[in-house]
């Protein structure tokens, strides 16, 4: 997989096309690798080497030789399992209008046309006789992303136009987010005159990001992009800040707008202040005397040095008997379901399973989430009766 990364990335679309000045002060954080982005990138190795193996690109031994090195685990072979067969299936679909349709993976994508120097790299493209096909693997599971109006997704939809567009005469193209672990699966589908047409509109965004503009603007982008300089940022603490107005109001004076405007930023707020407080840690560990704090050893818990089965013999040997040193535990539902199979976990289980209703939850109006007590929930306790 690449792992060059152009100074305005795809990736970091929405960031730099809202926030001009999020690219030059992003420049002067640390580039902190973090286990969630290792993670992502062992998913995508592993799913590359699936897919290559499935439309015999690899041989087993090839497959092996890929991913021998790659720390994989059994929900991480599952989800990638999905992957693989929504490309082989999106494939499929594509052959039967066009059959010598093409795949690439994890292809190198030139968009410099519309963003300078502007280059990614696209985790799949399908090539067929009127649509392009992008797919783009999201391992994360943190943040539900759209695919409607992505720029990521449209910026290698451009970069596939420039480097396939000659092959085959394209008049539409479909974005697709694949997000196993959120249950996502999410498409965007536009003509090529209105991508074309929305890759001319950015043009002016990206050379201002580009050409080291300074002004930076607060938004949601801030925290969907993980902007590294969120802890610093100036526009990004004012918008936060804006919260302590109600700091002079009762409770009882609150009106419902209001308490709205609290629920939006609350859980942005705690989240920044935490990335304040992991930075100033941080600085403070390099020497910088932060006002009213200090560095101090952190609590810890006590750990054995050697392992379980050796802390088992050693009490065994002292006469103390095993059962009451390895207590037994029924495996949880979803871990036993997974042992059985669903079919057999349905025939033997499936009668001693309850799933009771949720404790309700306030959730922002764009959750897809059904309201409780909505005219959609009515109809479909009407259509239940009906059933029974």
């Amino acid at each position: 997989m690449p792992d060059t990364h152009a100074k305005l990335s795809a990736s970091g679309a929405k960031k730099w096309m809202n926030c001009p000045g999020s690219v030059a002060l992003e420049a002067q954080m640390p580039d902190k690798p973090s286990e969630f982005a290792a993670e992502g990138t062992t998913a995508h190795a592993l799913g590359e080497a699936k897919i290559r193996l499935a439309v015999k690109e690899y041989t087993r031994a090839k497959y092996h030789k890929a991913v021998k090195d790659l720390s994989i685990d059994e929900e991480m072979e599952e989800y990638t399992d999905s992957y693989r067969d929504f490309v082989l299936e999106q494939l499929n679909e594509t052959k039967r209008e066009t059959p010598d349709a093409q795949l690439y993976l994890e292809t190198r994508l030139d968009f410099s046309n519309y963003v300078p120097d502007g280059f990614g790299t696209g985790d799949c493209i399908i090539l067929g006789n009127s649509t392009l096909k992008i797919i783009d693997l999201k391992y994360g599971k943190g943040v539900t992303v759209e695919a409607e109006n992505n720029p990521q997704l449209r910026l290698y939809a451009l970069g596939a136009l420039e480097a396939f567009g000659y092959l085959y005469d394209f008049t539409d193209v479909e974005l697709t987010i694949f997000q196993p672990r959120k249950d996502n699966i999410a498409t965007e589908r536009l003509t090529v005159k209105e991508l074309l047409e929305w890759g001319e509109s950015i043009k002016p965004l990206a050379r201002k990001a580009f050409d080291g503009a300074e002004e930076c603007f607060a938004g949601e982008h801030c925290d969907t992009g993980f902007c590294k300089a969120r802890a610093v940022c100036r526009a990004y603490a004012d918008k936060k800040l804006e919260l302590a107005k109600y700091d002079f109001q009762k409770p009882s004076q609150l009106t419902l707008e209001e308490v709205s405007e609290i629920l939006d930023q609350s859980e942005s707020l705690s989240k920044w202040a935490a990335l304040v407080k992991d930075w100033a840690l941080e600085e403070a560990l390099q020497g910088a005397e932060i006002p009213g704090y200090k560095v101090v050893e952190g609590r810890s818990n006590r750990a054995f040095t050697r392992s379980e089965t050796d802390i088992a013999c050693l009490l065994t040997a002292n006469g103390f008997p095993d059962d009451d040193i390895w207590p037994r535990k029924l495996k949880p539902l979803g871990a036993l379901e997974k042992y059985l199979g669903k079919k057999d976990f349905d025939r033997i289980l499936g009668d001693v399973v309850d799933k009771p209703a949720g404790k309700p939850a306030l959730v922002p109006i764009t959750d897809k989430r059904p309201a409780l007590h909505s005219t959609e929930e009515a109809i479909r306790d009407f259509e239940s009766m009906i059933e029974q």
